[in-house]
C-alpha cells in the first residue's frame, strides 16, 4: 500500500507554498523551517501559541499511545476508515489530513485499511510537539507537523479528507484547505461515553441527552452514525492510561482521581458519534 507524505504545505508566516529540501521547508520569501531528525517539522510560530508548550503533555501522549496501541479503540478506527474511504475510487491518490492527530494512531490505521491500489498522501497536524514527536517516531511515511487548526499550514483546496477525532474543529479553515467536494470525518463523544468512569470521578453526572447534529456553515451532512461498545479494563495501569488521555484528568477533583486510582478493574461504555460533512458547492469560491 503506497503511503507518501503530504507535500502541499504553506508557510505559517505568509501562506506561500513551502518547498522541501533535505533538511528544511522553505518559502519564496526565504522563511525556513528545519525538519527535525525524527522527521517532523515545527510550523507553529510563537505568536500563534497561547502557552509555552500548548496541547497534550508528554505524559498524556505516552498514556494515549499505550492505550490506543492496545487496540481498545479499534472499533472506532475501523468506523472512521469506512467513512473516510467510502465512495473513493479503488485507484488513484487520496490526500488526508488528521487535524489534531495526537500520536498518529488513526492515520496509521487508515493507511492499513486503504488497500494496495490506492495511494494515500498523509499529513498529521497537532499543536502538541510531544504528540507529533511520538507520531513521527512510530511511522516515517506521513508528513508530521506541529501546527494549529486555527491556521493550518496547508495550501488552499489541497485536501480530500479531514479527520477530526475528539478534537477542536475550525470549519472555516477546513473549508479553505478542502478540495471541492472534500469531506470531514468527525468523531465526538456521545452522551454515554465513559459514563461509568465519570460516575466514579465526579460527585454528580449530568443526565444524558442526545444533541442534534447541525452542519456547519458551508457544509452538508452526509451521514451520522453511532459507535457504542463496552471495554473491559483489567488493571490499574489501563484505567490510569484511559483517564490520562481524557480532559477528565484535569476536570475531576483530587478525591475523584483517588477513587479511580484505587480500582483494579472497570467496565466502561464507549459511545461516540461519527459525522461526515461534505463541502458544499456554494462554499466556492472562497
Amino acid at each position: 500500500m503506497p503511503v507518501t507524505p503530504f507535500q502541499a504545505l504553506a508557510c505559517p508566516l505568509d501562506g506561500d507554498p513551502l518547498t522541501r529540501t533535505d533538511t528544511a521547508w522553505r518559502c519564496p520569501a526565504g522563511h525556513s523551517f528545519d525538519i527535525a531528525r525524527q522527521g517532523y517539522t515545527h510550523l507553529l510560530p510563537v505568536q500563534n501559541k497561547r502557552s509555552r508548550n500548548p496541547g497534550d503533555s508528554k505524559e498524556m501522549v505516552a498514556a494515549r499511545r499505550k492505550f490506543l496501541n492496545g487496540g481498545f479503540y479499534q472499533p472506532i478506527a475501523e468506523a472512521v476508515n469506512r467513512a473516510a474511504l467510502a465512495d473513493v475510487p479503488g485507484e488513484g491518490t487520496l490526500s488526508c489530513l488528521d487535524a489534531g492527530c495526537g500520536e498518529g494512531y488513526y492515520l496509521r490505521q487508515l493507511a492499513t485499511a486503504a488497500g494496495e491500489r490506492r495511494t494515500l498522501e498523509l499529513l498529521g497536524v497537532d499543536i502538541s510537539k510531544w504528540a507529533v514527536l511520538a507520531a513521527a517516531k512510530q511511522d516515517k511515511r506521513p508528513a508530521w507537523v506541529v501546527g494549529t487548526n486555527a491556521r493550518l499550514p496547508v495550501l488552499s483546496a489541497s485536501v480530500d479528507r479531514i479527520l477530526c477525532l475528539f478534537g477542536f474543529p475550525v470549519y472555516s479553515e477546513f473549508a479553505r484547505v478542502l478540495k471541492p467536494g472534500g469531506q470531514i470525518v468527525q468523531v465526538d463523544a456521545g452522551p454515554g461515553h465513559l459514563r461509568e468512569l465519570r460516575e466514579i470521578i465526579y460527585p454528580t453526572v449530568k443526565p444524558e441527552k442526545n444533541e442534534d447534529t447541525v452542519a456547519p456553515e458551508g457544509f452538508t451532512t452526509l451521514a451520522t452514525t453511532a459507535e457504542r461498545f463496552s471495554l473491559e479494563l483489567t488493571s490499574q495501569d489501563q484505567i490510569a492510561d484511559l483517564l490520562a488521555m481524557t480532559p477528565h484528568l484535569y476536570r475531576a477533583g483530587a478525591e475523584g482521581i483517588e477513587r479511580a486510582s484505587a480500582l483494579n478493574s472497570l467496565t466502561v461504555t464507549v459511545d461516540v458519534r461519527i459525522t461526515c460533512y461534505r463541502l458544499s458547492d456554494s462554499a466556492y469560491p472562497l
